[in-house]
């Protein structure tokens, strides 16, 4: 009951998109900023967008000391521990690539790398696991597009 009303709120909150309005300053570091700030919105709204959808989520932007990589969520989609990997794109150009191709082989091969920590810190081996992939587009002045592909990719976690 709460997921869905704070979803609905946020929902309700991103009528006009999630992506800050570019304010004409072309430097790097703006552009930086406002894609950090994007990226930050788009967790959020993932985050409330799968516990809407029955997700109990375990921990957010996990990673593994001496392991290089982070997984933005953890949490279990009925019996499944899913992994994932939330990707915000500011849909400024029909061009741009979509934000689940950002997702590729050297960054399922981080995910999975660190999965595989997470799972046998806490003696999980025996869970049924997938790899979710939670791809946002915005713009401004519209509600975002959302694509949530379940079990996006399958790594080796032995």
């Amino acid at each position: 009951m709460l997921a869905r009303f704070m979803f609905a709120i946020l929902d309700f909150a991103a009528r006009k998109g999630l992506a800050e309005a570019n304010t004409g300053d072309p430097s790097a570091a703006s552009a930086k900023k406002r894609a950090r700030k994007t990226g930050v919105r788009g967790e959020t709204y993932a985050y409330w967008y799968l516990r809407r959808h029955g997700y109990v989520l375990v921990a957010r932007n996990y990673t593994s000391p001496g392991i290089k990589g982070e997984i933005d969520m953890i949490g279990y989609d009925g019996p499944v521990l899913a992994f994932v990997e939330v990707k915000t794109r500011s849909a400024t150009e029909r061009e741009q690539p979509k934000p689940e191709e950002a997702v590729n082989a050297e960054k399922r091969r981080y995910l999975a790398r660190v999965a595989r920590q997470f799972v046998r810190a806490r003696r999980m081996e025996s869970a049924p696991v997938r790899f979710d992939v939670l791809a946002i587009e915005t713009a401004a002045g519209a509600r975002p597009e959302i694509r949530l592909h379940k079990g996006a990719f399958i790594p080796d976690l032995n």
